[in-house]
């Protein structure tokens, strides 16, 4: 995640989130990496959340250092890293002040962080940013959600996730009349305990998308060249009901 505390999101959030394949995505993210000339050097997981695709990276040899704004996503990252005893680096940081020690041969920012970032200004300044610790012809690769998701999907709906161990109600708020194609977030979780009780752990959150034509500008002025956008989730050519497009850019650096 981008920006926030997000606090009852990161102690729910791989519950939330047990359906995606995340060694799927990381291999087709290796895939791509491949195909456009990268290595298996130093990565950056920017927005790491979790730590789910650190840990994917770091299993397949990459350098892998993460960061995330939200210091309960990263105790969860630590206590994943212990676990398995990879050496991944967590650092507490907001992507748009991304301030690493040195350059990195790749970035990734993975499951639609980069829409939580609510104005063309910050995606800007985290696109230069990362152009700024990017090797000379280092890759960048990211997915965001699509205007379209937004509309159709994501909309003025509601979610529930009925779990075993969370029952989540998910609100959209989205106003059809506005031009920045945002959608505000709503989250209650009701966590049970061993005797059944419930407690409730809320949380709130915006996501905003962007068209592909505006991102590839913005990465063009930050000192990138777009190389392909794919279909965030299937990895193929997009279409116009895609709900998540991937984006791969190198840096321009000489």
């Amino acid at each position: 995640m981008s920006s926030g505390g997000y606090g009852s999101f990161a102690y729910c959030y791989d519950k939330l989130m047990g359906e995606a394949d995340y060694a799927a995505r990381g291999k087709a993210v290796d895939g791509l990496i491949k195909k456009h000339g990268g290595k298996r050097g130093i990565l950056l997981d920017l927005a790491c959340g979790t730590g789910n695709m650190s840990e994917v990276m770091a299993k397949m040899g990459y350098d892998v250092i993460g960061t995330d704004i939200s210091e309960e996503m990263l105790n969860i990252a630590m206590e994943k890293k212990a676990e398995s005893g990879l050496a991944i680096q967590y650092l507490r940081q907001d992507m748009r002040r991304l301030d690493m020690f040195g350059t990195v041969d790749v970035t990734l920012c993975m499951l639609d962080s980069l829409n939580h970032l609510c104005s063309f200004e910050d995606i800007e300044e985290t696109f230069k940013r990362v152009s700024l610790f990017s090797d000379p012809e280092g890759l960048f690769l990211f997915d965001m959600n699509t205007p379209y998701k937004h509309r159709e999907i994501l909309g003025n709906n509601t979610f529930v996730y009925d779990l075993d161990e969370v029952y989540c109600v998910w609100q959209n708020f989205f106003d059809i009349s506005s031009t920045d194609c945002r959608v505000d977030i709503s989250l209650d979780f009701f966590i049970p305990d061993e005797k059944g009780t419930y407690s409730r752990l809320s949380d709130e959150l915006s996501e905003t998308a962007y068209d592909s034509e505006v991102i590839v500008n913005i990465l063009e002025k930050a000192g990138f060249t777009t190389l392909e956008i794919l279909d965030g989730d299937s990895f193929d050519v997009p279409r116009p009901d895609s709900e998540r497009l991937m984006f791969a850019a190198r840096s321009k650096k000489v």
